[in-house]
Order: structure tokens, then sequence, then C-alpha cells
């Protein structure tokens, strides 16, 4: 199985791709590639395949994370893994609604009293100074920057 994951990126020496890189017109996307890639390689470090975020691309795509799961475990790249989705989405999601789901995600914030706690108790752990993260995207560039080194 290594050899077809050749492109697992190893999640314990780098972040994955930000939430903000489109593929296919699709935010999120591109990161949860990274983190299925880097889980089946068993290098995902502290990401998790299949978490909260990549579960509202899913939905939104009308892919079961299982699936894409073993389409990359065959070793698809990035182009194929769009085809497949193109072809087995239950949602059939035409491109003017992928660009406006992923222009929502990627200015979408907390929403509710508990996920505003855990946004501003992640927050402060990375930084007491940064005022200009008000999304989730920024709060997972952030972290990956600070998790590999870079400084708040």
């Amino acid at each position: 199985m290594k050899s077809k994951l050749h492109n697992a990126p190893d999640l314990t020496k780098r972040p994955p791709r930000s939430p903000r890189v489109r593929l296919g017109g699709y935010v999120i996307l591109a990161r949860c590639l990274d983190k299925g890639r880097a889980t089946l390689a068993g290098q995902q470090g502290e990401y998790q395949f299949n978490c909260p975020l990549d579960q509202h691309l899913l939905q939104f795509a009308g892919i079961k994370a299982d699936a894409l799961k073993k389409q990359l475990a065959l070793g698809k790249g990035d182009g194929e893994i769009l085809e497949w989705i193109a072809k087995h989405s239950t949602t059939k999601p035409q491109p003017w609604e992928i660009t406006q789901w992923s222009a929502h995600q990627s200015e979408r914030g907390p929403t509710d009293a508990e996920s505003h706690e855990y946004f501003t108790t992640t927050l402060a752990k990375l930084s007491k100074k940064r005022d200009d993260v008000v999304g989730w995207f920024d709060l997972l560039d952030l972290d990956d920057y600070v998790s590999f080194g870079g400084k708040a």
C-alpha cells in the first residue's frame, strides 16, 4: 500500500493545505485529501480526517468519508478524486453552488455560544494579540502556522 500512497503528506512535519485552497472550486477539499492520505500512511500527526470541517464539505459534496478514503487508498491524485466526486456525488452541486458554498465557508465563524467559547479559547492559546482572526479558516491557518514553529 505504501507505493500507492507516495503522494501522502507527512503531517508530523508540515500542515495540510490551508482550508482556503480551492480544488474544483471547493474550499476544504484539498485539506481533507491531505489528511485522508496522511491518515492512510500513518502520518496524520494531530490532524483528523473526517473532522467536523471535513463533514461540512462531504455533506455538501454528497460523498461519504469511508468511500472517499477508499479512493485515496488507491493512490488517486487530486484530479482523479475530483472526477470521482463528480461521478459519485449524491447532491451533484453545480459550479455556481460550489462557488457560493465555498465563499460562505471562507467567511464562516463561530455561530453559537459553545463554538464561540471554543474559538476564543483556542485563539487565546495561540495568540493574545491577534484581533484579525475572526473566522474558522483564520483560526486553522494560525494554528497550523504556530504548530510548526511560527510565532503568532
